[in-house]
């Protein structure tokens, strides 16, 4: 099992010290790992397997599986081991993979990916987070950027304590930036992924409410949201929006230089708010047309082309990044045919359901705009008075038909229903396959070709089955 230590993505030595690990089975001489697994079904020959303990679930019970499939390196919890320790010696005397035994296996492979991270003192690193549109603005720093450098950054959403990890183990030599998105599900997440990739650059979209059931309030949101920048030695970049009411605040005390990013200034002016076709805008002079619709999605290619600029990509380049950009799985959707459906269901928070509601409303249109609302998950507490809110924004809005989805959204429809008494509003409780069907058959019942579609979801509830059975494909 000889490897070149250059293809190696971390040597044995580094990483047992990155780790703080103590090796049971130190009996191959040349031990090395070339990709990461926290799943063993994704575990391939010669991985670093490290098993996760979650609310549910003990990977640890899963290492005879790696091990089988050729796992190289395996993290074992210290706990985990002492309760376990003559099953793991005969374990690791049985097999020719490597024990290592760590405090915690999450911070171990965190802690491992920073080491991996420290290998690459050229890369460029570009880190975004923010309540939404973390994805979407990933996506176009990596359009933008992909004209001037080779990038590389999480794939989908992968920007979670584990998600991240795993993805900077992707990085290899050739790459000059890295993009990666960071979110978060408890409070100090984002300060242990900033310390993993210690971004050089680092942009913050806005402070919403996503997950305010867990921290709380906005305030907590924006100081988790501000550990992005905890790491900044003095000689990094904040990007933080101008238009934020938390603006003032995330600028506050950063050790770099900060820029604001979303109102016109000398290099990035607004032009025209094209509905469903984008937003024209210029940079440098150089007119362009982002394809993705709202102003919000505006706001994150400010975002952006402010960093582009920085590292030198010209407006040129930019043009072509912003013209060539997709919309990506059902964030911000055009799609046309019998109707035109905007899918948007990918994430739902309270900021993004009420950006896309006011979008939606706002597109000029002869025909007749129908909301489709589900359930906007994990709010906690807040849920019901969150979901009140969008009932009662909802019910301000000239909608020809508004429907909502979930068991949630219940709160939307009493409220929607109190608010305005003579709308045309109608609830469909759960989201089973059977509601999702009765909700197109009352689309398609009230609908005409070429009416106006919203759908707007956590991806929990699945709104994009809707797509399916009004466009039959």
């Amino acid at each position: 099992m000889n490897k070149p230590n250059d293809e190696t993505l971390l040597d044995f030595s580094v990483l047992l010290k990155s780790v703080s690990g103590i090796c049971i089975s130190e009996k191959k001489s040349n031990i090395f790992f070339s990709s990461v697994a926290t799943d063993s079904r994704l575990v391939e020959k010669n991985s670093l397997f490290v098993p996760l303990i979650g609310e549910n679930q003990n990977g640890h019970k899963y290492i005879p599986s790696a091990i089988e499939k050729g796992a190289s390196i395996i993290f074992v919890e210290q706990a985990e081991y002492e309760a376990k320790k003559a099953e793991y010696d005969a374990l690791s005397l049985s097999s020719a993979a490597v024990f290592v035994i760590v405090k915690n296996n999450l911070y171990a492979l965190q802690a491992a990916a920073a080491a991996y991270v420290n290998r690459f003192q050229n890369l460029i690193k570009v880190g975004v987070t923010g309540s939404s549109g973390k994805t979407t603005t990933k996506e176009l720093l990596v359009a933008l950027l992909s004209q001037k450098y080779c990038v590389i950054a999480n794939e989908g959403n992968l920007n979670s304590e584990t998600g991240l990890p795993l993805s900077v183990f992707k990085i290899r030599k050739e790459h000059e930036v890295g993009v990666f998105e960071m979110g978060m599900n408890r409070v100090g997440e984002i300060g242990e992924l900033s310390r993993v990739l210690r971004p050089k650059y680092a942009v913050i979209t806005n402070i919403g409410t996503a997950h305010i059931g867990i921290l709380g309030s906005r305030q907590n949101i924006a100081i988790e949201k501000k550990q992005i920048f905890s790491n900044f030695t003095g000689n990094e970049t904040a990007f933080v929006p101008q238009n934020d009411d938390f603006a003032d605040f995330l600028c506050e005390n950063v050790q770099g230089k900060v820029e604001k990013y979303g109102s016109d200034d000398s290099e990035i002016q607004f032009g025209e708010d094209c509905g469903l076709s984008g937003v024209r805008f210029f940079v440098r002079g150089v007119e362009m047309t982002l394809s993705l619709p709202g102003i919000y999605n505006y706001r994150n290619a400010c975002a952006a082309v402010r960093v582009a600029l920085d590292l030198g990509v010209s407006p040129q380049q930019i043009k072509a990044g912003i013209e060539g950009i997709k919309p990506i799985f059902g964030r911000s959707q055009v799609l046309f045919g019998t109707y035109t459906i905007v899918q948007d269901c990918y994430n739902a928070n309270p900021d993004s359901m009420e950006k896309s509601v006011d979008f939606f409303a706002s597109v000029k249109s002869p025909k007749k705009k129908i909301f489709v609302l589900g359930d906007m998950l994990e709010l906690g507490a807040e849920s019901e008075a969150e979901h009140s809110r969008v009932g009662t924004l909802i019910a301000q809005k000239k909608a020809d038909l508004v429907i909502f989805i979930g068991n949630e959204m219940r709160y939307a429809f009493e409220s929607a229903k109190k608010s305005a008494p003579n709308a045309n509003l109608l609830y469909f409780a759960g989201k089973d396959d059977g509601i999702i069907a009765d909700a197109a058959v009352a689309i398609k019942n009230f609908a005409n070709d070429g009416d106006l579609i919203l759908l707007k979801a956590s991806r929990g509830i699945g709104l994009e089955r809707l797509t399916k059975l009004l466009t039959g494909s």
